[in-house]
């Protein structure tokens, strides 16, 4: 087994045992939270962190730039270079940090007018909002040098250390919050795991690599030598601005066009649709790195035959995930929080319909990485115009399901259509009719998959509603009926499908 596998395998591991153990602590600490702090509060702290995470669009481009440059040195076992590309990352990160600083110093100036509405005093608004604020520049100033572990497909290291530390935080806000019902001691909390976290980090990455000397100050000079870094960084930067707005900007929207309650109802369904693909895609999206590897090689037929591979592993959990919430998500909000968190149908739909796609990009996405193609931009600018246009037109009379609708239409025709077309001419050299000749047939499994799923639910008289039991038996029944159609199609018919059957058998010898 490869070094490549060998370590997207540990990665795998490590995210599954956290991601059942931090699924838990969400779930239980979301209701205790509802409860005792108030829906509120919540929804507070989710708008609280939309607008640090505009705050954070600064940083955006210099985190993928890097990670591509790191590849090839970290392949050839190049440790100067990799010292001077994080040296160049920290004196960008740092630079960064203190303009993010000063901008959410300018912004909560004007919490007053944002926050006039609502009942939560200002005192937990402002403090709620420095102490993370002081977390996330954390990781400007300090906590840079973890980048290294991304690219060296280590993130297990990051996940030990940093996921540890959120259990035992969250388990102790579960706690003060039932006790105490103290908002302050809750974002204390928050602020003060964000510091231990650096610190053991930081002293594992010396352990990991004893010889990483980096050097902030001299950055500046290094930048020089390597000004194509600010090329791609530009790019980048432009792509994940778009990226941002589609996936991090819900709550602030629903917060402008609904009300601040609705933020909370809102995260509910989002949460259960983020716990639930972080199952499947954490293992995914860990392979990343290994991708720009791959291809850092250059070997084609083995970059085509393993994105056929993960292309069919992709669309499998895609669908799955989608047609597991579609069945079970109403019932399990009604037994979880009750039947008045429950949000229109439409809304579900829509949300899923999203989810399929944001899934299935996945290896497009990783492989447009891998290749440094990022000079598309007009695609983030039409994206977005379309994104925001659509939502800002059909959200003031239709709310939610508007500014869901701004955000599937402009993912359609640049997610779908264009990505897929710029990887195979620009990356691959490849015609696009060889794309959609394989792709097409994931759509139609799942089309065919579907129907006998629902055609199950239609016959099977269980009411999921009632209880956690009859809930399992509902899910079991139903989406193991769509789950045996799906991967028998797959298997006949979706390429990719029986190389990655065979890679499966290698690994378990």
């Amino acid at each position: 087994m490869g070094e490549r596998v060998h370590k997207s395998i540990k990665n795998a591991k490590v995210n599954l045992i956290f991601y059942f153990l931090s699924l838990f602590f969400a779930f239980f600490s979301r209701d205790i939270f509802l409860q005792c702090l108030g829906a509120e509060f919540i929804g507070l702290t989710g708008t609280l962190g939309n607008i640090l995470g505009y705050l954070n669009l600064a940083e955006l481009g210099v985190g993928g730039a890097i990670s591509f440059f790191l590849f090839k040195p970290i392949q050839s076992h190049d440790r100067e270079k990799i010292n001077e590309i994080i040296s160049v990352f920290g004196f960008l990160y740092r630079k960064i940090g203190l303009f993010i600083l000063f901008a959410g110093i300018l912004v909560s100036c004007f919490f007053p007018f944002i926050f006039s509405k609502e009942d939560i005093g200002m005192g937990i608004v402002y403090f709620s909002f420095y102490s993370f604020l002081g977390s996330s520049l954390i990781g400007y100033f300090i906590n840079y040098r973890q980048i290294l572990l991304t690219a060296d497909q280590k993130n297990y290291v990051v996940a030990i250390y940093f996921q540890s530390a959120g259990l035992v935080k969250t388990a102790l806000q579960i706690f003060l919050a039932y006790y105490y019902r103290n908002l302050y001691v809750w974002v204390a909390i928050e602020f003060i795991f964000g510091i231990i976290g650096c610190i053991v980090l930081n002293w594992k990455i010396n352990k990991e690599y004893p010889w990483l000397k980096t050097n902030v100050q001299s950055g500046n000079l290094l930048l020089k030598k390597y000004p194509e870094i600010l090329k791609n960084t530009k790019q980048i930067f432009i792509h994940k601005i778009k990226d941002f707005l589609l996936t991090r900007s819900d709550e602030i929207m629903i917060y402008a066009f609904v009300s601040l309650k609705m933020v909370a109802y809102y995260g509910n369904y989002t949460m259960i649709i983020t716990k639930l693909s972080l199952l499947f895609t954490s293992a995914l999206d860990g392979m990343s790195a290994g991708v720009g590897n791959l291809v850092a090689e250059g070997d084609k037929p083995k970059m085509i035959k393993v994105f056929w591979e993960l292309m069919t592993i992709r669309h499998f959990i895609a669908g799955l995930i989608c047609v597991s919430l579609y069945f079970l998500m109403e019932p399990f909000i009604i037994l979880w929080l009750g039947e008045k968190y429950v949000m229109s149908r439409l809304i579900l739909i829509l949300l899923l319909i999203y989810q399929y796609i944001a899934q299935s990009r996945g290896v497009v996405d990783m492989y447009n990485h891998a290749h440094g193609l990022y000079a598309d931009t007009w695609a983030a600018w039409v994206e977005l115009v379309l994104n925001l246009g659509i939502t800002i037109a059909v959200a003031l009379q239709y709310g939610i399901v508007g500014i869901l609708l701004g955000k599937i239409v402009s993912i359609i025709v640049i997610v779908v259509f264009w990505k897929p077309y710029y990887l195979f001419s620009k990356g691959f050299k490849m015609p696009i009719y060889l794309y959609w000749r394989g792709n097409i047939r994931y759509y139609l499994i799942f089309a065919i998959s579907f129907v006998v799923g629902w055609l199950v639910s239609s016959y099977i008289p269980i009411q999921p509603q009632e209880n956690y039991v009859t809930l399992i038996l509902y899910g079991i029944i139903v989406v193991g009926s769509y789950t045996i159609i799906n991967l028998s199609l797959l298997y006949i018919y979706a390429y990719g499908a029986k190389d990655c059957v065979s890679r499966v058998k290698r690994m378990m010898k």
